[in-house]
């Protein structure tokens, strides 16, 4: 399991909460936790491919009056799902709501 992170263009990110990499960590795993993120990675682990999250703090999204974080979640470099997630991780959204 992998995980990358993107770096972040001035003026454009979210607010990046002072916590070192712990608010990235925690958007990682707030979508790892996800039931339908879990059953779809263990089934990608027992046909041995490799699981990455990426965490695209160059492409923040504003929502609502809100900032997220995309999360990208990738099997063998291959995008399977996008999720946005607020920088405190109190949020997840997936692109459609």
């Amino acid at each position: 399991m992998g995980c990358l992170l993107a770096a972040a263009l001035p003026g454009f990110a979210c607010e990046v909460p002072d916590e070192g990499n712990m608010p990235m960590r925690r958007a990682v795993t707030r979508v790892q936790m996800l039931k339908e993120v879990d059953a779809w990675a263990e089934a990608m682990r027992r046909s041995q491919a490799s699981v990455q999250y990426l965490v695209r703090l160059d492409a923040p999204v504003h929502q609502a009056g809100r900032c997220y974080w995309p999360v990208e979640v990738r099997a063998d470099g291959k995008l399977w799902r996008r999720f946005l997630v607020s920088p405190d991780g109190k949020r997840v959204l997936t692109p459609s709501e």
